[in-house]
């Protein structure tokens, strides 16, 4: 039996909903959209997130962790600081702000005490005021050495089964409803990679997805902290 590369298996973990990040406790707007009357089945959340996988995730997520990826490797602290501070200037809510840093700094501590030798943990850990969700995803793909491809799949990955666990809370749906609705997610997940991949810098522009996510803010009732 050939044995499974440890690169994989690596990325299985950083794909895992049980990494401890909390990113289970944000829905990303999508709980608002529920309130809202947008998203009201499992037909009308897959479309939210597919929307949200290609207007967020393609253009803006998975093109700063690649960026981060290829600085890790480089050790370029200076790129690294250049997309977080992107990042931290693309938020459109006071919550996808504290979200991208909250779950940035937990990803920071699991590598100090998984990682605390690697030579990219200083240059994450300068980054001020906070080291970012995607940026320090991408370095710690890379300090982890897994091929940048892979490390986008999974990390869309992970993005998707925590926001269909959001949507089984949420709208709620089933437990079978919300594979259906991964799987939605996984078959689009290859081409949402490609356009990351081709796409030279990152950009943020989803409207809707900033107003819902000010709503969430004031919202009456709820169950996330996005």
């Amino acid at each position: 039996m050939t044995p499974t590369p440890p690169a994989l298996l690596h990325l299985l973990w950083l794909a895992s909903p049980a990494l401890p990040v909390g990113g289970f406790s944000y829905s990303e707007g999508l709980e608002a959209a529920v309130d809202a009357g947008v998203v009201t089945d499992e037909t009308s959340a897959g479309d939210w997130l597919l929307n949200q996988l290609a207007l967020v995730q393609a253009r803006a997520e998975l093109p700063v962790a690649a960026g981060a990826h290829a600085a890790a490797l480089a050790l370029d602290g200076e790129r690294l600081a250049a997309l977080n501070a992107w990042v931290l200037q693309t938020r459109e809510t006071a919550e996808s702000l504290q979200q991208v840093q909250q779950m940035g700094r937990s990803l920071v501590v699991w590598m100090q005490s998984l990682l605390p030798g690697s030579p990219v943990l200083p240059l994450l850990q300068a980054l001020s005021p906070a080291p970012t969700w995607p940026v320090v995803m991408g370095a710690v793909a890379a300090a982890r050495q897994a091929p940048l491809e892979a490390a986008l799949q999974a990390i869309a990955f992970g993005w998707a089964e925590n926001l269909m666990q959001a949507a089984v809370r949420c709208v709620p749906l089933g437990q079978t409803a919300g594979q259906r609705l991964l799987a939605r997610l996984v078959h689009a997940i290859p081409e949402a990679v490609a356009q990351a991949l081709a796409q030279p810098e990152p950009l943020a522009f989803a409207p809707l997805l900033g107003i819902h996510g000010a709503r969430h803010e004031t919202q009456y009732s709820r169950l996330f902290r996005s």
